[in-house]
């Protein structure tokens, strides 16, 4: 089965980047890492839109990345928490599936 990850587009004002970085980095990527399971995870900010943060979880497979995203605990408590901590915050979510690796 191919990898499948979940990718986490936030649009995040300047007076918020710290507040969010600290955040994100202390609480919620350890949280989401014990909630979803995964095999690995990355934190982004855009070198060409200011402000765009994404976050990125590795899962083995679609089923893994689903049952993740369709926990009790993701779905009542963490994106509950994420809206109480960033009600600003403007947040997409995408889950895309790994079709071609190629090594240099």
């Amino acid at each position: 089965m191919p990898a499948t990850f979940f990718i986490v587009r936030s649009v995040v004002e300047p007076h918020l980047r710290e507040k969010l970085e600290h955040w994100y980095a202390n609480d919620h990527l350890p949280w989401a890492l014990s909630v979803f399971k995964c095999e690995k995870a990355w934190r982004c900010w855009s070198t060409r839109e200011e402000g765009v943060h994404y976050a990125v979880y590795r899962f083995t497979d679609k089923a893994s990345c689903d049952a993740a995203l369709n926990s009790p605990e993701y779905k009542e408590e963490m994106v509950a928490d994420y809206d109480r901590a960033f009600p600003s915050v403007l947040r997409t979510r995408d889950v895309v599936t790994l079709v071609d690796e190629r090594n240099v």
